[in-house]
């Protein structure tokens, strides 16, 4: 450990980090290379923020996602579930096998077979879908109306990805208003309450899955379906997880991105005066936004299954690293000027870490991709005065720790076009 390491200990619920994220990182990144730190539960961990560390993190294999796969170890994650969230023990597994927390082997055979059906050809048949949706739900925006402002969230960046997921999913119409009740309540539902949510839709997507059976359709659901049927490699409990999995990370997490993309761009009018003016750039502008207010600023924790260094630093083996993918994403050695938002992309726009990388890369890459440039010029072509209600820095930001999310963003519509 170097002295900086030494006199520096990194405490990830320090709140200047919970309320400044961006600007804590950037300090500390460019303080010290790799810094000690200690996470919420007390326990020691290396903290990553410069892009060619996190970056070479993400992609080497000695490095695990669950401590279970470390030897004499077993499943924390699983344990903290039982214990401290008070998860049922019968329904842990379903949040366990999430394939952020699962490793090679069972990581790549459940990869594989999911990528199967999440094909280029599905993803691009949702395009129509997602663009009547983001219609349907810019035009009934007047009527949430009170005092002239309307929480652009509730009433638009989460009710949409629900809709996309459903859609992907083939949830039928009669059943969605159940999901977007699962869907808001799932992060912040207490745990007695979270037990009957994850029950509901254990039983649910059981009966989906049985009625697919009998029925195939042209959805992700059917497809997960031919998979386990041609392989036998999916078993029933799998293909739950992976429905769960889909509805909490396709919905939560897409929300907040497109709700951090709409502040951005009111917050800097000239980068959407130049999206205006050149709609060819949209793509590109959609990394631009990722890599400058990604909502999801660290990543899960990895674990050293050997010494490693890192950075010139050792990581022992079973030592815990957390990986500041926000820090990364603005750190000036990769991205010039990396604290400013340009959507004319002087950079490769693909060369963020918000989707991860390696193993891990966001299997909703593309989806989210999708949703963020229909989003993008569906918003600001039906409302061009669309404009904040408050002054941004009185936004409320979300309770989840280290995470870029906002409560609510309210706005004043103005005319619609």
């Amino acid at each position: 450990m170097t002295a900086d390491q030494a006199a520096q200990e990194v405490l990830l619920s320090d709140p200047g980090l919970m309320a400044d994220p961006y600007g804590g990182f950037g300090r500390i990144r460019e303080e010290t290379r790799i810094a000690r730190g200690r996470l919420w539960d007390g326990g020691p961990a290396w903290i990553i923020t410069r892009h060619e560390d996190v970056g070479a993190v993400l992609q080497d294999r000695r490095f695990v996602s669950n401590t279970g796969s470390l030897p004499g170890r077993t499943d924390a994650h699983a344990e903290f579930l039982r214990r401290t969230v008070g998860i049922s023990a019968e329904l842990v597994p379903y949040l366990t096998g999430n394939l952020v927390y699962v490793d090679p082997p069972d990581h790549t055979r459940l990869r594989k077979l999911v990528s199967r059906a999440f094909t280029v050809r599905r993803i691009g048949a949702l395009r129509p879908r997602v663009e009547a949706a983001a219609a349907l739900l810019l035009d009934g925006l007047p009527q949430h109306a009170e005092d002239g402002v309307v929480d652009l969230i509730e009433h638009f960046a989460l009710p949409l990805p629900i809709i996309v997921i459903c859609d992907l999913l083939g949830v039928p119409e009669p059943d969605r208003p159940r999901w977007h009740g699962w869907s808001r309540e799932f992060t912040s539902a207490p745990p007695h309450r979270l037990n009957v949510i994850l029950a509901e839709m254990n039983e649910h997507i059981r009966a989906m899955i049985a009625r697919r059976r009998s029925a195939p359709g042209d959805d992700l659901v059917t497809a997960l379906l031919q998979a386990h049927d041609e392989g036998g490699r999916l078993s029933d409990a799998e293909m739950v997880t992976m429905v769960l999995t889909l509805m909490i990370a396709g919905h939560v997490t897409t929300a907040h991105m497109l709700a951090n993309g709409i502040l951005a761009l009111l917050t800097h009018p000239e980068q959407l005066a130049a999206l205006r003016a050149d709609p060819g750039l949209m793509p590109a502008a959609v990394q631009e936004l990722l890599r400058w207010s990604s909502p999801v600023v660290i990543a899960m924790p990895r674990y050293a299954t050997e010494d490693v260094t890192v950075g010139g630093t050792l990581i022992r083996r079973g030592e815990r690293v957390q990986l500041v993918l926000g820090s990364a994403n603005h750190d000036p050695r990769r991205f010039p000027h990396g604290d400013r938002l340009n959507v004319t992309c002087p950079h490769d726009p693909s060369a963020h870490l918000a989707y991860a990388r390696g193993t891990h890369y966001c299997l909703g890459a593309a989806l989210a991709n999708q949703e963020a440039e229909v989003t993008f010029r569906a918003v600001f072509d039906r409302y061009p005065d669309l404009a904040l209600a408050v002054p941004a820095d009185r936004l409320e930001r979300s309770t989840i720790p280290i995470t870029n999310q906002f409560v609510r963003l309210p706005v004043t519509l103005g005319a619609p076009s």
